[in-house]
């Protein structure tokens, strides 16, 4: 990635961009430069597919911080199903990597036979290059799609407070890699900030131990779910909505009589915490 920095005149006229030692070059502009900002950088990011140009830039508006209000969304991620809501909502984790890691196996085999450098070499490595890269554009569409969908009908959003480091080891290191827990908080929060709805993360310990009711049964992954928003929302110093105890859902278990619980996690990064916000 190459970064050209500090441009006195906006660079941009049309579908042309003028770079310094490149002068005038083509580009598809995605969409246009709003009124009223400037462009600061622009960063020129070589992928298997082509070169991408990044603009960043800025705007003497003040966006001020979203407050707690409206419908409480409380947050459970897992490697059974990508994440539950405190909703009742059930998410399955998709499986980019493992749908086409037999196919990159392949390739990668076939390389190693290849001459370095020949100019089979270089298609079948571009091949493979371009399969990464597929696999990278679906896990973040599908991520980017699913944190509007939670967004859309939320005024507060919970989430756990995860050592995505930590967690991302040991027997399932390689499907919680997949899965990019970390790319979706990032994306769900950029998508509360645009859309005003408050997020803030809780102390994830005994998520899954922990019973809303006693009697109560629903699917695991939505009762942690329903402790992350009730935490939530407890410790922001607003009522808890009340939950329809009772109710019996489809795959229900007894959290009382649940043999496995889920170690306790801690940290996710890049979000205030709830004691950080006040």
């Amino acid at each position: 990635m190459r970064v050209f920095p500090q441009f006195k005149t906006n660079p941009v006229k049309g579908d042309l961009i003028k770079l310094p030692e490149l002068g005038w070059v083509k580009m598809r502009l995605s969409r246009p430069i709003p009124d009223g900002f400037k462009l600061k950088q622009v960063h020129i990011l070589k992928k298997a597919s082509g070169y991408f140009a990044m603009l960043s830039l800025q705007c003497d508006v003040q966006v001020p911080d979203a407050t707690p209000h409206g419908h409480p969304v409380g947050i459970d991620l897992g490697l059974e199903k990508f994440l539950a809501t405190s909703d009742g909502e059930l998410i399955a984790r998709p499986r980019f990597f493992n749908e086409l890691h037999r196919k990159l196996k392949l390739l990668q085999r076939r390389l190693k036979h290849k001459k370095k450098g020949s100019k089979n070499w270089r298609k079948l490595n571009l091949k493979i290059a371009r399969g990464n890269q597929r696999i990278h554009d679906n896990q973040k569409d599908f991520n980017v799609k699913l944190a509007h969908h939670i967004v859309q009908n939320a005024g507060r959003v919970f989430v756990e407070d995860l050592n995505l480091k930590t967690w991302a080891k040991g027997m399932f290191s390689k499907h919680r890699l997949d899965a990019r827990f970390g790319q979706f908080i990032n994306i769900l929060q950029s998508v509360c900030w645009k859309q005003q709805v408050y997020l803030a993360k809780v102390n994830a310990d005994y998520t899954s131990q922990q019973s809303p009711q006693c009697g109560y049964t629903t699917d695991r992954d939505v009762a942690a779910a329903q402790i992350v928003m009730i935490r939530g929302v407890g410790a922001a110093g607003l009522a808890v909505p009340e939950i329809a105890w009772g109710e019996v859902l489809p795959g229900v278990i007894d959290l009382g009589k649940c043999p496995r619980a889920r170690k306790p996690r801690k940290q996710f990064l890049g979000i205030p915490t709830l004691n950080e916000v006040g």
